[in-house]
């Protein structure tokens, strides 16, 4: 059983993923606005992950210079409160499945950026750099398919009505479960969604030099979250003004919420960093396409969602391009030097360790 965990392990991954993508729909089906639901997500992660930090980390609490501060403040505008709030933007207007499906342009995505800034080398003359090449290409594909091909519905069943209740009248028109669905709208949602994800992997170039000095990783993730905390609720106020859209009531709400910062923060973490301190994070990448799968199937029976072909081909297209660039990273680990490794691994943790699905702050290292 033992050989067989961390398998386990890294489907539990999934799992978790696929609930915070389905209830991040169901609470937006429901009328939630996204910047609020941003805000209170990064609060709750804050509350639960402080008190951890500052009891394992108290007596090794690196000192926080301003430059280091502002360092993390700008990371956190920009990787995590611009990047949920995109991603919130990007759902309402199209569906769970496709938040899931587009995280598979993560690490291609981290890559072409690690790249520009010179973190990462691309020899393209070689098997691997003809590899990644196809890669980006392959997932650049299944990106346009997703937002410029719908193609026929793929019914599974009738569906009378959503299982975590109706749509309101403002979600209507950006719900899958509407028909007919908006052309512009659900190619808006798409682009949305990638830039959502291009400003994550932004994040994940920048942490590697910040963390450099400030390398406590408790510390650093509540410190993160809790300024992003007071960038979305900044955001939130300035959209959002009515305190009925504020309450959340024992509703799907608060079970999001709670979800996405309680389970995913605390939970999924601790799990990717086992799974990466056993197997590598290119084994905990493999798995990211079941992510979509379920996140799909879910989606079907639970929210009522309506697959497309486009959808499918599209999907298809996203899991072979990452599948292709991450065989080329394997190759390219294979035949560094032994002195490189660890450097090259180091390299890999950045690109890769939250490609697991998730908009989630928490992720973050």
């Amino acid at each position: 059983m033992a050989v067989n965990k961390p398998i386990v392990v890294v489907f539990l991954i999934q799992t978790l993923y696929t609930g915070m993508f389905l209830l991040s729909k169901a609470a937006f089906n429901v009328g939630m606005n996204n910047f609020i639901f941003t805000f209170y997500r990064q609060a709750i992660a804050t509350i639960c992950l402080a008190p951890v930090a500052l009891f394992l980390e108290r007596n090794k609490m690196p000192p926080l210079s301003f430059k280091t501060f502002w360092q993390i403040f700008m990371m956190s505008l920009f990787g995590i409160t611009f990047s949920l709030d995109l991603y919130g933007i990007g759902l309402t207007y199209t569906s769970a499945s496709m938040g899931a499906a587009t995280t598979n342009c993560l690490p291609v995505i981290t890559f072409f950026l690690a790249v520009l800034v010179r973190l990462e080398m691309w020899k393209i003359k070689t098997a691997p750099g003809i590899a990644k090449l196809i890669g980006i290409v392959v997932c650049l594909g299944g990106a346009i398919t997703l937002a410029l091909y719908r193609g026929p519905s793929i019914k599974l069943f009738s569906h009378p009505h959503l299982l975590f209740g109706h749509p309101t009248p403002l979600t209507q028109t950006h719900s899958n479960h509407a028909q007919p669905h908006s052309g512009p709208t659900w190619i808006k949602g798409v682009f949305i969604l990638l830039s959502g994800n291009t400003f994550w992997a932004l994040w994940l170039v920048m942490q590697a030099r910040i963390m450099k000095g400030y390398p406590s990783k408790l510390l650093f993730t509540t410190l993160s979250c809790f300024l992003s905390s007071l960038q979305s609720f900044a955001l939130a106020i300035l959209v959002e003004r009515r305190p009925s859209q504020w309450m959340l009531g024992w509703n799907v709400r608060l079970l999001a919420v709670a979800y996405c910062g309680i389970v995913v923060t605390g939970v999924a973490y601790y799990l990717q960093a086992y799974v990466i301190e056993k197997k590598g994070p290119v084994f905990l990448a493999l798995w990211t396409p079941m992510g979509l799968i379920l996140t799909m199937l879910c989606s079907v029976f639970l929210l009522g969602e309506i697959i497309t072909l486009g959808s499918v081909l599209g999907g298809i297209l996203l899991v072979g391009g990452l599948y292709c660039f991450l065989w080329a990273k394997s190759k390219e680990q294979m035949t560094i030097p032994s002195t490189c490794k660890a450097v090259q691994t180091d390299k890999e943790f950045v690109d890769l360790k939250i490609v697991e699905g998730t908009k989630d702050s928490s992720s973050i290292v």
